[in-house]
């Protein structure tokens, strides 16, 4: 009963914060109210307020979820692989292995980069940035063997790779003609990969 639940409180939790991010880039965030986010996911503001303190949360939330299971994924491959395959593996699992030729859609992209730097969202960008870069930080030190809290290396590789996906993330928005994301994080990701295994 409780993984049914669990179930459908993630897919609520999921279509709130997709319906606050559609309708941000649509409107911009200035335009949105919490009573538009939980219409457009059929829920009350109620019910939304159960999920987030606000649509600024609601709409970084994505971001977090996504760290969160590149390392949830990343706890799951096999020990003998090697670390920076298990990685890559884990991030494209979550951010998409697309070599596809077909670009992302051009207002969208514009949408997402105009969002991404709107002063209204600053602040909850950066305290997510924390909460993804510990999470991601607390796998690593699962899978390598060490204390999160005693040694900064994990919290190091951590925030490397943070930083490896959100280049590819901002070479993806300002790209032009528009490219595949998936090409580009597996870019970012081998640079890191050329500096040897832990």
């Amino acid at each position: 009963m409780s993984g049914l639940r669990e179930r459908k409180k993630r897919a609520t939790q999921e279509a709130l914060s997709w319906a606050a991010l559609r309708l941000a880039v649509e409107r911009g965030v200035d335009n949105v109210l919490v009573e538009d986010i939980a219409a457009d996911a059929g829920v009350s503001p109620r019910t939304f307020n159960n999920y987030f303190a606000s649509k600024y949360e609601a709409i970084v939330w994505r971001e977090l979820d996504r760290m969160v299971r590149i390392g949830d994924i990343l706890r799951e491959r096999p020990l003998d692989e090697p670390f920076w395959q298990s990685v890559e593996h884990a991030v494209l699992a979550i951010y998409g292995d697309d070599d596809a030729t077909t670009p992302p859609d051009v207002k969208w992209t514009q949408g997402v980069r105009d969002l991404v730097n709107s002063a209204s969202l600053r602040a909850e960008y950066l305290k997510a940035d924390a909460a993804m870069a510990r999470a991601l930080a607390e796998a690593i030190a699962e899978r390598l063997g060490r204390d999160v809290d005693k040694d900064m290396y994990p919290r190091v590789i951590a925030g490397t790779v943070g930083v490896a996906c959100s280049a590819a993330q901002e070479q993806w928005m300002s790209a032009d003609p528009p490219v595949p994301l998936g090409p580009l994080i597996r870019e970012a990701l081998g640079y890191l990969k050329r500096e040897g295994e832990p």
